[in-house]
C-alpha cells in the first residue's frame, strides 16, 4: 500500500520590503494581509499544514494572537525560498512530501490555484512545479512580466523577462505569463536552496533558472485562474475593492471564509 503525498503550504512573511515596509501587517477589512493568504490557503483541500514563516517579532506577535501557525526563521536568508527551507525543516517535512511557497502578498488568491500545482505530484517523478496563463503580446512585452516557454510534455524549457517566444511572423505566438506559485518535493527544495547562484539566474534576475541550470525540471500548469499581488500600499485599496473583501467592509470582525481550522 502506498502512502499519501502529505502537503504543506509555506507563507513566507517579511516585515522589511523596500516598496512596502510591514507589508504582511497591512489591513484589509480590518485584518492583516497574512491572515488573508493563510485563510484562503486553507480553503485547498489537499493541504495538510499550513504556517507563516517570518523574522519579525511584530509578524509573529499578531500571528499568535490570531492563532495562526507561524515559525520564526533567520532574518540573513538571501530569498523566501530560503525561509521556507527552514520552515520546513521546522515543521520535519519528509523528503517525498510536498513544499508549496505561498506568496506573502496575495491576499485575494483562489485556494483552487493551489491545487492546480500541486496536480503533477501524483506523478512520483514530479520535482517541482508551478503555474502560468496565457497573456496578451501586450502584457508579454512587459519586462516585470516574466515569461515562460514549454517543451512538449509542459515542463519549462526557459523564463525570461524578455519576449519569448519571439514571433517573426504576426500572429504566430502564444505567450505565457509565469505566476510565481511554487511546489518543490522537499529534498529537491534542500538541493535547490544547496546550489549557488546560476549565471542566467544572475542575468535574468530569476531565481528559478537556477533550477533549469543544473538540470532539474520545472513543470508548468496552465491555469485561467487569477490572483493579484500586493506590491505598493495604493494596491490596499484596490485589492480591498475585490468580490471577496466587499461583503465584509461593512462588518471588520467578520470572517470572510466560513471555515474552519484543520487538525
Amino acid at each position: 500500500m502506498t502512502s499519501r503525498t502529505q502537503y504543506y503550504g509555506i507563507i513566507p512573511a517579511r516585515f522589511a520590503s523596500t516598496r512596502f515596509p510591514g507589508k504582511p501587517l497591512a489591513e484589509i477589512c480590518g485584518m492583516p494581509m497574512f491572515w488573508h493568504v493563510y485563510q484562503r490557503a486553507m480553503l485547498c483541500p489537499e493541504l495538510t499544514a499550513v504556517a507563516l514563516a517570518t523574522d519579525d517579532k511584530r509578524i509573529e506577535t499578531a500571528a499568535k494572537k490570531l492563532g495562526v501557525p507561524v515559525i520564526m526563521t533567520r532574518d540573513d536568508h538571501p530569498s523566501g525560498t530560503d525561509r521556507v527551507l527552514e520552515a520546513a525543516l521546522g515543521m520535519h517535512v519528509k523528503d517525498d512530501a510536498v513544499v508549496v511557497n505561498i506568496q506573502g502578498d496575495e491576499p485575494a488568491m483562489q485556494p483552487r490555484m493551489v491545487s492546480e500545482l500541486i496536480a503533477p505530484f501524483a506523478d512520483k517523478e514530479t520535482q517541482v512545479s508551478t503555474l502560468a496563463r496565457v497573456i496578451d503580446r501586450r502584457t508579454a512585452e512587459n519586462p516585470d512580466q516574466v515569461k515562460v516557454v514549454l517543451d512538449a510534455t509542459g515542463r519549462a524549457i526557459y523564463f525570461s523577462r524578455s519576449l519569448i517566444p519571439y514571433p517573426r511572423d504576426a500572429g504566430t505566438a502564444q505567450f505565457l505569463g509565469h505566476i510565481g506559485l511554487y511546489a518543490f518535493r522537499m529534498n529537491a527544495l534542500k538541493q535547490f536552496v544547496s546550489l549557488p547562484p546560476g549565471r542566467l539566474e544572475g542575468v535574468e534576475k530569476l531565481e528559478q533558472l537556477r533550477l533549469l541550470e543544473n538540470g532539474i525540471p520545472i513543470h508548468v500548469v496552465i491555469t485561467e485562474r487569477e490572483s493579484f499581488g500586493v506590491d505598493r500600499p495604493e494596491d490596499i485599496e484596490r485589492v480591498s475593492r475585490m468580490p471577496i473583501f466587499l461583503k465584509n467592509l461593512a462588518d471588520k470582525n467578520a470572517n470572510p471564509y466560513n471555515i474552519n481550522k484543520k487538525k
